[in-house]
């Protein structure tokens, strides 16, 4: 790489919504996760409200104020005229998202953690220092680095850099995608890439567009691409009730598995339904889209995900109930 294309990769700059360190569900042995902001999908589901939105959002947690008449910080730091705080009883309860401009100043000053900011603008550089701190982590566990969403490959120029400078490092990388991206994109990153992890989320378009927010055909025409380019793959189900999980749905999916891809996935990981994130949906202003009755007792999906699975098997398909760390690229 020359100075110039040197320079562009630390100029590069990506908005990432979080990263955690020691995570072993998603790729093999010990990694790092690094969360990118932004999603083309609208998953009912989805645990991770902070994701969708691909720019800088602030959070804000009532509960957690010390209010505006002990503290006050965030008042005093917000460069706005007129402040976007709402506040109810000397307590910010929720701010004006057409006036913030989420510059972040009023999270940084929160003693309390009552305002968050979700995304983050860093270089590659940046990642890659909290990336390194682990190394001698993944060399003895077989772990790396997974790169996960929101959707990487919105953000895929600096997805591309930052997993070029994990394999000069020798560093095991993996992308967790939906896949709703143009083809040449994917052809782009494809070959920096050890694993690849996406969801089968419904067989029919049309229930993958009324919960999903989009269809399929794009998704799976890519998870085509990623076999013929004879990259690892790991299929995921989330197991959605009254969605997806009726027996036709998942032999549905398994003859797609089987004829389409002639069965060329290292495993189908089906996943239960939980109803996670609803604190977050109410931090961003935004009402949780599942209905409660959603949720069921875990001896009911327990059962449930354990019987799709066996039917999977049924296709010589290495299908498992839940994730697995024992999986080997």
């Amino acid at each position: 790489m020359n100075k110039e294309n040197k320079s562009e990769t630390k100029q590069l700059e990506g908005i990432i919504f979080n990263i955690q360190r020691f995570t072993v569900h998603d790729g093999p042995g010990i990694r790092t996760e690094i969360f990118f902001k932004g999603c083309p999908l609208k998953c009912k589901w989805c645990s991770n409200p902070e994701s969708i939105n691909a720019n800088t959002e602030i959070g804000v947690y009532a509960n957690r104020c010390i209010g505006t008449d002990k503290c006050g910080l965030c008042l005093t730091t917000c460069p706005e005229s007129p402040k976007p705080f709402i506040i109810e009883d000397k307590t910010v309860t929720t701010i004006n998202r057409q006036t913030c401009v989420a510059c972040g100043k009023c999270a940084d000053a929160c003693p309390a953690n009552a305002l968050v900011i979700w995304g983050k603008k860093m270089t590659v550089p940046e990642v890659m220092e909290v990336i390194l701190k682990d190394m001698p982590y993944y060399q003895k566990s077989g772990g790396g680095v997974t790169l996960s969403g929101g959707e990487v490959l919105l953000q895929w120029r600096f997805a591309r850099e930052l997993l070029k400078e994990c394999r000069k490092h020798g560093i095991h990388t993996c992308v967790e995608s939906s896949l709703h991206i143009k083809p040449e994109i994917l052809e782009e990153i494809l070959p920096f890439i050890d694993l690849v992890i996406t969801d089968i989320k419904h067989m029919d378009s049309a229930q993958h567009l009324i919960n999903s927010g989009v269809g399929n055909e794009l998704i799976l025409e890519n998870i085509k691409r990623v076999v013929l380019s004879n990259s690892p793959l790991i299929i995921r189900i989330p197991v959605i009730p009254d969605h997806n999980n009726s027996e036709d749905n998942i032999r549905a999916t398994a003859e797609f598995i089987r004829k389409e891809l002639n069965n060329r996935v290292l495993q189908v990981q089906l996943l239960p339904y939980r109803q996670l994130g609803t604190e977050k949906y109410a931090s961003l202003g935004l009402k949780y889209p599942m209905p409660d009755n959603a949720v069921v007792e875990r001896s009911v999906w327990e059962k449930n995900i354990k019987e799709l699975a066996e039917i999977m098997k049924t296709y010589k398909i290495p299908a498992v109930a839940g994730t697995t760390t024992s999986v080997k690229t």
